[in-house]
């Protein structure tokens, strides 16, 4: 915990899902300085908001969470939107970082860069095996530069950047909106609303055979600061639970613990994404330490129970 108490770490994102769960954590360690920037403040994308920041802040670490994302669909509507601001947020930050010499640069990718066909379980090495899946290719692409430029700084001017890959994020203060969320927060929300409103089906995108590894939240920040305290090296690193479910498995774990009794219509006309993502999590293990802690029924548990206590009820 020492490491963490005088330095000064921005963490971009840092209001957001994952974000405010790693600056909770930051403080459970004691970091005296950490330092959330917002939109309305400075806008990420543009050269001149990112120097005054550094300028302000000063910081030893950057931690590079804030992203444009969203489910499959917002994915579709969205592909040059969503290319070009995780594009410039993440190159035009990492160059500023490294100017104003910032000490180390932990930068978040995503699952979305592997290949559609990245044999299972999924390993770091096999990131350049082919292109993402079509639906999120633009998304995947934009984040996947970060470790491409993450291993040329190093290489050139000995810039400590770090490239992490977590699996697909879930838990307490999730995006629930059905327009821009993922599978478990959807499925949770539309378990519940069908309920609530004496509904006795749901309908689900996809064929429902993809599959899916999930890692709740709480777990995902853990991984990034061991990484941030002890990972100094180019390779990239996945951060997951090890284990995959598919959506059909899912919707029925969900509905068993939301208490749906209905039935789920699966919409064969929409996309089921990548064929399956599974993990092999070894590296993050040997490196530094890393195991996920929460079960997904568990996860999914305290997910149910949160979004029952905070959106039942509410328009």
């Amino acid at each position: 915990m020492a490491f963490f108490h005088n330095k000064k770490i921005l963490v971009t994102g840092g209001a957001g899902f994952l974000g405010s769960e790693v600056v909770r954590q930051l403080r459970d360690k004691g970091c005296p300085h950490i330092t959330v920037p917002r939109s309305r403040e400075f806008d990420l994308t543009q050269k001149v908001d990112i120097q005054c920041l550094l300028q302000r802040v000063k910081p030893d670490i950057v931690i590079h969470l804030a992203a444009v994302v969203g489910g499959i669909g917002a994915n579709r509507q969205h592909p040059g939107e969503f290319f070009y601001k995780n594009l410039m947020l993440g190159t035009q930050l990492m160059e500023e970082a490294r100017l104003a010499r910032v000490n180390k640069f932990v930068a978040i990718g995503t699952i979305c860069a592997y290949p559609k066909f990245t044999p299972v379980p999924f390993k770091e090495d096999d990131l350049w095996l082919g292109y993402p899946e079509e639906t999120n290719a633009p998304y995947g692409m934009a984040k996947k530069m970060m470790l491409v430029q993450s291993q040329a700084y190093r290489q050139e001017y000995g810039f400590n950047s770090i490239y992490l890959l977590p699996v697909n994020l879930y838990g307490p203060g999730d995006n629930f909106d059905l327009a821009s969320s993922h599978v478990i927060p959807a499925l949770i929300r539309k378990c519940l609303e069908a309920l609530r409103q004496g509904r006795i089906e749901v309908e689900v995108w996809g064929t429902g055979q993809s599959s899916r590894e999930f890692l709740y939240v709480s777990d995902a920040a853990a991984g990034i600061l061991l990484a941030t305290e002890h990972y100094n090296k180019s390779d990239p690193v996945n951060l997951g639970l090890g284990t995959e479910i598919t959506i059909k498995k899912l919707a029925e774990l969900i509905a068993h613990l939301t208490k749906f009794n209905g039935r789920f219509h699966w919409n064969t006309s929409q996309p089921d994404g990548q064929p399956r993502r599974c993990l092999d999590t070894n590296r993050a293990l040997s490196e530094f330490g890393f195991q996920a802690r929460i079960p997904l029924e568990d996860g999914l548990k305290r997910t149910i129970d949160w979004y029952s206590q905070h959106h039942i009820g509410s328009p």
